[in-house]
């Protein structure tokens, strides 16, 4: 996937920030804020492991479960033509709105 790091399998999403010359990272699926800056791919791992090792002592002492739980649904808002659209492809492949939704970002996921 693009600009996305595993980190000891943590993911973490990495961009370059030029007003101070940085690359950043931030843990992805945290139930909050562990993000890291370094000046190389290298110093971002290790920094990286030392943000998500600092957050997980935190949340232990805290009694806080560290990673959100995911309930598999989620809302979408379209463009009512965008919608009716994704009906009628639905239904041109036999498939629930849902079904053909699920597939598409299954196929996106895999793409990138």
């Amino acid at each position: 996937m693009k600009n996305i790091l595993d980190i000891d399998g943590h993911k973490a999403v990495i961009s370059f920030h030029p007003e101070i010359s940085l690359i950043r990272g931030e843990f992805l699926g945290l139930n909050g804020g562990a993000d890291f800056y370094a000046q190389s791919v290298d110093g971002l791992l290790l920094e990286g492991r030392k943000s998500l090792q600092v957050f997980l002592e935190m949340c232990a002492e805290k009694g806080i479960a560290p990673f959100r739980e995911f309930s598999g649904r989620f809302n979408v808002r379209l463009a009512a033509e965008v919608h009716e659209a994704a009906v009628l492809a639905a239904a041109a492949e036999n498939k629930s709105l849902n079904e053909w939704i699920a597939g598409a970002i299954e196929a996106a996921t895999r793409a990138a």
